[in-house]
């Protein structure tokens, strides 16, 4: 990957993340305040997750679920929004997507990026195939291929599929493609626009 692409990607990530949090802060404060009052337990979650090369980072978002609940280390394991241990405020969170928000900061600190492969935890890295573990070539990101093409409609190694695809073609342009789909889908909802991988015109 090009050196001029890692460092345009990276100012552009770290402006984008200081006018977001700028802008968003108020809600922010809202949205935690509601998560820490609402129900027991505090108002982010945090846990260590796989980044570049399978470097360790904390990432964080609002908390949607009950403090009590025992989160499940394998990422294939999808936990529906009607799951008894999401609360009703983690329902509205995760419906707009409005949970990730904290990783912006994650942004800021270099951990990931805007676009990118979604950060997954160290135990499923440590049984990922020489395949997989290409999708660490990239910083993971708030929003990626994967996501805009499905997120969890699609099956895990679909997923994997359009990772990879994504960290062997990403460019600037490509990404700002996720980004304008990814708002899309916040309107639409990605299940209703799942796109099976396919290796050729994907994006």
């Amino acid at each position: 990957m090009k050196r001029s692409y890692e460092i345009s990607k990276r100012g552009f990530d770290f402006a984008a993340a200081v006018v977001w949090l700028a802008v968003l802060s108020p809600f922010m404060l809202i949205f935690y305040l509601l998560v820490r009052f609402t129900s027991r337990g505090g108002g982010f979650f945090v846990q260590g997750r796989a980044g570049r090369d399978g470097r360790l980072f904390r990432m964080v978002k609002f908390r949607t679920m009950r403090a009590d609940h025992v989160h499940d280390p394998d990422p294939t394991i999808v936990i529906a929004d009607t799951h008894e241990a999401v609360t009703p405020v983690g329902h509205f969170l995760r419906k707009f997507k409005l949970d990730e928000l904290p990783q912006l900061f994650n942004v800021l600190a270099g951990h990931m990026s805007l676009v990118g492969p979604r950060p997954t935890v160290p135990e499923q890295v440590a049984r990922y195939g020489e395949f997989e573990r290409r999708r660490l070539a990239a910083r993971p990101g708030i929003t990626g291929l994967a996501q805009v093409n499905g997120g969890t409609g699609l099956t895990w190694p679909e997923r994997i599929e359009w990772d990879v695809y994504y960290v062997e073609r990403r460019t600037l342009m490509m990404d700002l493609k996720i980004i304008i789909r990814t708002a899309v889908s916040l309107i639409v909802g990605t299940e209703k626009n799942v796109r099976r991988f396919r290796s050729e015109k994907n994006l």
